[in-house]
């Protein structure tokens, strides 16, 4: 039975899965999100941008940014950040599987418009630099920050999951990665790992079904 270690709580869809094809389970986090306090904000742009489910919770908890961007055109990175819009009745325009393919559509459909990206402090750049680089107004609000949670992970694991670059930053203050393989959800993911080994692999899209297929199709070789 194959040991893994999972850096962050799965969803149960996941983590039945694993289980189901005999797999050894340690759910552990190793971040913690804290939603940024007194947000000074007045008005958005048309056009609104999340890159995760972070920042949709953290908005449509707070009543003055949920008044203001409801029945705003919405751009968002990964499918279970659309949902939990959509679950909010929130106008889903344009799903991306990451940052920088949304960038790439709002440079080529969207060219007149200007955007308001609710994000955390820690993130990845890419989707700023492309639409300033094609001269479409962005504005950063940043309504939470990603600190790491550290722990010593007891016993050695056969495989590790990542899901975002944090996880690797706050596994990696107390851990190694020697002697196991790791999984990464993206490839944003896969840069922060590729740091510390060269031991990894990426799912093919940023989904549960593509990374559970990447673990199960390297222990099966």
């Amino acid at each position: 039975m194959k040991r893994l270690l999972a850096t962050k709580i799965l969803s149960k869809n996941l983590k039945d899965r694993l289980l189901m094809h005999s797999f050894s389970l340690v759910e552990q986090s190793f971040i913690q999100i804290s939603p940024i306090q007194n947000i000074a904000i007045e008005s958005v742009h048309d056009g609104i941008i999340f890159s995760s489910k972070n920042a949709v919770s953290i908005a449509l908890a707070n009543p003055k940014i949920k008044a203001l961007i409801d029945q705003k055109s919405i751009f968002c990175v990964g499918k279970k950040t659309a949902m939990l819009l959509e679950e909010n009745g929130q106008k889903v325009v344009k799903i991306a599987q990451n940052s920088a393919e949304l960038g790439s559509f709002i440079a080529k459909n969207n060219k007149k418009e200007s955007f308001s990206f609710f994000c955390g402090k820690s993130r990845v750049v890419d989707l700023e630099q492309i639409l300033s680089f094609n001269n479409i107004p962005i504005e950063p609000i940043e309504i939470y920050e990603t600190l790491p949670q550290p722990h010593k992970a007891k016993g050695h694991f056969d495989g590790i999951i990542f899901f975002s670059p944090s996880g690797v930053k706050g596994y990696a203050i107390k851990n190694t990665f020697e002697n196991t393989q790791c999984f990464c959800l993206g490839s944003t993911t896969a840069k922060a790992v590729q740091e510390f080994t060269s031991n990894f692999c990426v799912a093919k899209s940023p989904d549960a079904t593509q990374l559970f297929i990447s673990i199960k199709k390297h222990f099966n070789q």
